[in-house]
């Protein structure tokens, strides 16, 4: 007699109906909505009826709206409601609030209460844009040194030590020039304690003494290092601003970052935030309008200013020390000036800034102070018949004002050519500056319609693969046949069900595994029948044919499973994005073929067969 003891029995029931409704809600689909979040903290009620009220204000019909977590959604009949609706929600609730473009479960409420959520959709199913990113890691090692450099400048005047100039070649090294000899070796005992990731020399340069240091291996990796998580961090922030709902940002190699940003339609705006490395610099004034005309005209600056040029047009001449750089920056929004109504961005400090710029202007009041906007940017030129990117940094002063007043955590500044460039200001001091600049290597768009299109011919070809599988295991093994699909049926519904308990991204690769999980899963059945096949031609009784069938065949179905196991994971360690996606999606349906084929498989045979002592045949 072939009979489960209890215990197996009800472990299968356990799983299939656990699977069967974690499944569930991915048979619901999604629908349109607006998900509303807080730059600083919690949408509150008052916000969301707000928006509720401006959409009925302009007739805009939306099925409901409520708040889930620290953000609010509200769903919409179509796209066309939630299209039109997106800019009078943003019109209403002001920059504070970012609004995205979302697709929201359409699952019951019952079911979410319960933790049954669908499994996310790919960038290639939804729709949406995929940048992938270079960053300049010798960009970024320079910007160390330079910092580097600003720091040995202050620890040689505290020190007292006489240097003539102190400058970062193109080679990567910090060349710091003496009068004499003597100097330059006092400077390497005082500074070479303070600075672990440089390897400090002395060498004589057209019969000059320098200081020369370069950045130490390790130091080089650990600025690496940094300036990827640093960019990563920063990009996150940008993306938020942007206001995207589930983004994928995640490091590809040592310098590259992978952005896919979901359901997103302003692409230009996009690149614009993503790629701008904009940030400021605080700096007192040097001298006069007289001496920066001739530092102009002459090119000879003082060691100790720097000559910028003005927006407006003309020369500036600005002391080297920086009082505060953007990452001092906590918070910026923009507005406009109440005394000349233009365009102004209002900066908040953190307390390490806010001491400094007191200290610094509160010494200095009556005396002017200038803020030099900084951006890497890169132009497209003809050469030659082809197009050449160029990349450029710009500085430039936008605006020179007098120290009126002792200034602290918050300010503001003007100067700005528009409204807009004020808004994009605002929005990247906020995010945090790039460590070091980037580059967009690669760009792809995707469609909603296309992400549509692909869904609907990932569901067709799992649908035709299962429905030809099932056609010929029900002609060739008939009864067994039967059970084989019901099996293959719950291998599916496992699969899904698991992949929406890891709140998985669903891909097209990801679709591509379902279904090379679909053709593999049955072979374990095929491997099991063909065995009771044989061993009723050998003259067993049914009932001995079945169990010797089921566990004869167990170490070859273990075998095949293990050795495929093992080259999924081998793609998850090594590869990435889709491949990883596949290799996911593969992992799960061979342990959930391995649970179907062999016990679910059992069970339900035990179910038709079991309890028929005298059995005569079997439809197999």
């Amino acid at each position: 007699m072939n009979r489960y003891p209890l215990w197996k029995n009800l472990i299968v029931v356990v799983v299939v109906l656990v699977g069967l409704f974690y499944a569930l809600p991915n048979f619901f689909g999604e629908e349109p909505a607006l998900q509303i979040s807080k730059r600083d903290g919690a949408v509150e009620q008052s916000a969301l009826s707000e928006a509720k009220s401006a959409l009925r204000a302009s007739g805009i019909e939306y099925k409901r709206a409520e708040l889930q977590g620290e953000s609010a959604l509200i769903r919409f009949p179509s796209t066309d409601e939630q299209l039109a609706a997106v800019d009078v929600v943003r019109a209403a609730l002001g920059g504070e609030y970012p609004v995205a473009l979302n697709l929201a479960p359409a699952a019951p409420d019952w079911l979410t209460d319960l933790g049954a959520l669908p499994m996310y959709l790919g960038l290639d199913l939804r729709g949406g844009v995929h940048f992938l990113m270079q960053i300049d890691m010798e960009a970024a090692v320079k910007t160390a040194l330079e910092r580097r450099v600003d720091g040995m400048r202050a620890d040689l005047r505290q020190a007292k030590l006489r240097y003539v100039s102190a400058e970062v070649t193109d080679e990567q090294r910090i060349l710091v020039r003496f009068r004499d000899a003597a100097d330059r070796d006092q400077a390497i005992d005082a500074l070479a304690g303070d600075y672990d990731d440089l390897a400090f020399d002395s060498e004589q340069i057209d019969g000059e003494p320098y200081l020369v240091a370069k950045m130490t291996e390790e130091g080089v990796t650990t600025e690496r290092r940094a300036s990827l998580d640093q960019n990563i961090t920063t990009l996150r922030n940008r993306v938020n601003e942007l206001g995207v709902a589930e983004p994928l940002i995640q490091q590809q190699g040592d310098d590259r970052i992978v952005v896919e940003l979901p359901g997103i339609q302003d692409t230009v705006r996009a690149k614009e935030i993503l790629g701008a490395t904009a940030t400021l610099e605080f700096r007192l004034v040097h001298g006069t309008p007289t001496d920066w005309a001739e530092a102009a005209e002459s090119g000879s600056v003082p060691p100790q200013a720097r000559l910028y040029e003005r927006r407006g047009g003309g020369p500036v001449l600005l002391k080297r020390q920086v009082i505060v750089t953007g990452d001092r920056v906590t918070g910026a929004s923009s507005g406009f000036d109440q005394d000349s109504g233009s365009p102004a961005v209002f900066v908040n400090l953190d307390s390490q800034g806010a001491r400094r710029m007191a200290d610094i202007t509160g010494d200095n009041i009556g005396q002017q102070m200038g803020v030099v906007f900084i951006e890497n940017r890169t132009d497209t030129k003809v050469v030659d018949g082809e197009l050449v990117e160029e990349k450029r940094r710009v500085e430039e002063v936008i605006n020179v004002a007098t120290i009126r007043d002792q200034l602290a955590n918050r300010f503001q500044i003007t100067g700005l050519d528009s409204s807009q460039e004020a808004r994009n200001l605002a929005l990247l001091l906020r995010a945090g500056a790039l460590r070091a600049p980037m580059d967009i290597v690669e760009e792809r768009t995707v469609g909603p319609s296309l992400g549509a299109e692909n869904i609907q011919a990932g569901v067709n070809a799992a649908i035709l693969g299962f429905v030809l599988v099932a056609v010929f295991m029900m002609i060739y093994y008939r009864v067994f046949g039967v059970i084989a699909v019901v099996a293959l049926l719950s291998n599916l519904v496992l699969i899904v069900a698991v992949l929406s308990m890891l709140q998985a991204t669903l891909t097209l690769p990801g679709i591509a595994g379902i279904v090379l999980t679909v053709g593999m899963a049955v072979d374990a059945n095929v491997l099991i029948f063909e065995r009771i096949r044989e061993e009723l031609a050998n003259g067993m009784t049914p009932h001995a044919a079945i169990k010797a069938g089921y566990e004869r065949a167990f170490a070859t179905i273990l075998d095949a499973n293990i050795t495929t196991l093992l080259a999924a994971l081998a793609l998850f360690a090594f590869g990435s994005g889709p491949i990883k996606g596949f290799a996911v999606t593969l992992s799960i349906g061979i342990l959930a073929s391995m649970f179907t084929a062999v016990m679910l498989s059992r069970a339900l045979t035990n179910l038709v067969y079991g309890r028929r002592s005298r059995l005569k045949g079997l439809s197999i």
